[in-house]
């Protein structure tokens, strides 16, 4: 009798154990993958994507997700177009630009994270530059040719109808950007504003002579970095993108409640990172790029038509179109979650 009931006991035990495994692997099959690419490195304003993975949100919504560091805004970009990733945090406004250059890639923007873009001109008052646009004159300005800020400079020139002939442009590379205005071998650089103001600190030079020129405070009307995705990915698992935004929503909003174990989950996977330099980086991002006045009047995500149509005519500025788009072939906001779970306040 002992003998029947171990046997069947073991005989239960095993099937319990097949069950689970094959209840685990049917777990792991209905796990979609998804290869999503970060606009840069892990740091402060990467928090939501790390948020969400820690916290399970990927997962919740069935959906395996990788998430590698990029070289810039721009790279997501051409990532996603290419096929090596489905998803990307990137630059809208060089997102435009790729589409009109190469109208075989179709990709779309599906969620705006930057309501305001970080690109700004960050100067000294010690070099004598104010707030004001008329101190740029006769200045002498660090200009990475391959940056998303300077980019913009047209932009800028336009509508605050400035003659630049008495500036002058130097061609520098991102890592001496900062380094050079700190030794005053410049006397304002191009670059985001979060980025180059914590860089500066970091190397001795006094908050109070740091001047940073949003150019969003200027006229300049683009939106900033958005979750781009690419079509087939969106009409091959449409539930998948819809999920994936669901999630990075959910992460946004831990991360504008708690912005310090946000940081926590960005710090983790970053060896070389500091919270408090982090913490502070990430502030920024959400005062300035993300929790704008318009996103907690109407919630995180989407836009405002009227805006980025008036985005596209400025983008003209920059470069000219071979075939301007319409606001609907840019951003789509069909994939974005109900309004009213897009809430930040």
């Amino acid at each position: 009798m002992f003998a029947d009931r171990s046997t069947k006991a073991r005989w239960i035990t095993g099937m319990l154990a097949g069950a689970a495994v094959l209840l685990g692997s049917a777990s792991a099959q209905a796990q979609t993958p998804v290869r999503f690419s970060l606009d840069w490195r892990w740091e402060g304003p990467a928090a939501p994507f790390a948020v969400a993975i820690d916290k399970g949100y990927f997962k919740a919504e069935g959906l395996d997700v990788t998430i590698d560091p990029a070289a810039g805004s721009r790279e997501p970009i051409s990532r996603v177009a290419s096929g090596t990733y489905d998803a990307g945090f990137g630059d809208v406004n060089s997102l435009v630009r790729f589409r009109d250059e190469n109208p075989g890639a179709d990709i779309k923007a599906v969620m705006v994270i930057y309501d305001r873009p970080p690109f700004a001109l960050i100067g000294r008052k010690s070099r004598g530059i104010t707030k004001e646009v008329s101190s740029l004159q006769g200045k002498k300005l660090g200009a990475p040719a391959a940056d998303g800020a300077y980019a913009q400079w047209p932009i800028f020139k336009a509508v605050n109808k400035i003659d630049d002939s008495t500036m002058k442009f130097e061609n520098v590379g991102f890592p001496v950007r900062e380094p050079m205005l700190a030794q005053g071998e410049v006397d304002a650089v191009f670059g985001f504003s979060m980025s180059s103001y914590i860089n500066l600190k970091s190397r001795g030079v006094p908050a109070d002579d740091i001047v940073v020129m949003l150019m969003s405070d200027y006229g300049v009307d683009l939106y900033g970095n958005t979750i781009i995705v690419s079509q087939k990915f969106a009409q091959e698992k449409p539930e998948a993108v819809k999920g994936l935004l669901r999630a990075i929503m959910k992460g946004v909003q831990d991360t504008v409640k708690d912005p310090s174990s946000a940081v926590d989950s960005v710090i983790k996977r970053n060896d070389v990172a500091k919270k408090d330099v982090e913490l502070e980086r990430l502030k920024m991002v959400l005062e300035q790029n993300m929790i704008t006045p318009w996103v907690k009047e109407n919630g995180f995500g989407g836009i405002d038509k009227e805006r980025f149509a008036k985005a596209l005519d400025q983008i003209g500025l920059t470069f000219t179109y071979k075939n301007k788009p319409e606001v609907g072939a840019v951003f789509t906001e069909e994939f974005l979650p109900a309004a009213d779970q897009r809430k930040v306040n």
